[in-house]
């Protein structure tokens, strides 16, 4: 990787979601603007604020798809994750923005 770029590996999103209450959302509903979760694969040399392995927030409309060896990934910008989720192990509120 080059520069300030990330190789992210989304989680599978399924196509519905349930409120909190258990109501059935389809894919299909129109609402806010979702921000996606995806794990660090690999970083540019000039990224400093994410590790491989971490857990990051992305916008899934500002994204790059590319596919190696049959594997979906995504390329994004440093600048372009809104948060990075820290591991249980680690002190603190378990999310930085």
């Amino acid at each position: 990787m080059l520069f300030d770029r990330l190789l992210v590996a989304p989680e599978e999103d399924s196509a519905e979601r349930h409120s909190s209450e258990g109501l059935v959302i389809p894919a299909t509903a129109q609402g806010p603007k979702r921000l996606a979760w995806a794990t660090v694969v690999a970083k540019g040399g000039g990224v400093r604020a994410v590790n491989e392995g971490d857990r990051v927030l992305y916008d899934p409309e500002d994204r790059a798809e590319v596919d190696i060896s049959g594997v979906n990934y995504v390329l994004l910008k440093e600048h372009d994750v809104h948060g990075v989720s820290q591991s249980s192990s680690d002190k603190g509120t378990g999310l930085y923005l």
